[in-house]
Order: C-alpha cells, then structure tokens, then sequence
C-alpha cells in the first residue's frame, strides 16, 4: 500500500475518492460537474468518460444530445433535463436524490456546465446544502478561442452572450468600451453581424478582434 502523500506524488491517488469530513457533516451526495466536447468526440476525457459510465443519474441540458453523447461511447445511464426553463424546480428534485446519498453528473450540451450554460441552481444549492461538487475539467470553449485568438490573454474577462435586443446590447457595450483586457463574448449566428457593428461602433477600428466558429470540427474557422 502506498501512503496518500506518495499516491499524490506519482499520480495515483484515486480521483473520486470523498474527502474526510468533520464529525456530524457527512457529505450525503455528490454533483460531479463534467465538461464535455464542443464538437469532437475525441475531446472526452477518459475521467469525463469514468463519471458518465458511474453517475446515479445525468443531468444534461437537451436530453436528447446527451443521449447521442453517451450513445457513442456506449453508456447506459438514466438521464434527466435540466435547462432554462426548468432549472429551478428540477434542481429542488435533484437535491431531495442527492440527500440520498446518489452521484449527479451535471452536463451541458458543449463544453464546461454553468459558463452561460444551466447548472448553476443545482451546484449552488447542493453546495449550500453540504454535497460534494467535483470538477471534471475539460473544453470550453471560452479557452479554446482565446488560446488560438493571437490577442493578448493574460488578462480577460467573459461575457457570455450580449443582450439580443440592439439598444440593450449597445448600452452594454457602452459601458465595456473602456475595458482594457481581451473579451470573450458568445453570439449565435443569426445575429452575429450585427453584434460586429455595434463593437465596431462600440471600441474602434484600432481595437482587434477575431470571430471563432465550429472549434474543433471539421469546418473551424477563424476571422481575424
């Protein structure tokens, strides 16, 4: 047997072992928040893989995308949504389970739960009630379009979706205008020229800016 300091040093230290806790604060439950790919399937870690395949029961955002996830890699578990619309009463059903002592693994449709994703009612909450949250990290991709971006990063700040409507999206760029560090923002394609103009008119032609889209897949791309 190896001693929890020398399993540390090599490596080897089962990653989904509970940690101790005090006397009289059992952790009962465990949210296991599980990065998943952005587009390639190669991209699933083999952890990410391990707490999908060991999960009670997976809450994913579009059930039906999760499904063809765990499909592909020939996993079998009980899935349930959890989005938008339905986050705060699903996140109350899921915390009574938790209390049962199950493992969730909270996933979104791409990438990293809870950055401008659901999740964050159940990892709040499960917190608060004394459960295990366990990171699977993995892609986002938030990092990944910085680290292929050639802007300077290390400094920035994420801001997730601009607001759809142009006068709402346009006094929020207002009030970023003076922002010195790299931004990341998500916009859908629909609206995406748009939002272009409105930075453009927001922070000037000198300030540079790349468009990321499809990271990962077949057909990436990147504007400068």
């Amino acid at each position: 047997m190896k001693d929890r300091s020398e399993q540390q040093r090599n490596g080897t230290h089962t990653p989904h072992s509970a940690p101790a806790t005090a006397p009289g604060h059992a952790v009962r439950g465990r949210v296991e928040v599980v990065a998943t790919p952005i587009g390639n399937l190669a991209d699933l870690s083999p952890r990410a893989r391990e707490s999908l395949q060991r999960a009670d029961v997976v809450a994913a955002e579009d059930t039906r995308r999760t499904s063809q996830l765990l499909a592909a890699f020939g996993i079998e578990r009980p899935i349930v949504s959890l989005h938008t619309h339905n986050e705060r009463a699903r996140s109350a059903d899921l915390l009574a389970r938790l209390a049962e002592g199950v493992t969730i693994a909270l996933v979104s449709d791409a990438g990293t739960p809870v950055l401008s994703d659901p999740g964050f009612e159940l990892v709040r909450s499960a917190a608060a009630a004394g459960h295990e949250i366990v990171a699977i990290p993995g892609p986002t991709a938030i990092a990944a379009a910085l680290a292929i971006s050639g802007l300077p990063a290390e400094r920035f700040c994420f801001e997730g979706f601009l607001p759809a409507r142009p006068r709402e999206r346009r006094a929020r760029l207002a009030e970023l205008a003076q922002e010195p560090r790299a931004m990341v923002f998500f916009e859908g394609p629909h609206r995406l020229v748009e939002a272009l103009a409105d930075l453009a008119a927001a922070f000037g032609a000198e300030r540079e800016a790349i468009v990321a889209r499809e990271l990962t897949k077949a057909f990436e791309t990147v504007y400068r």
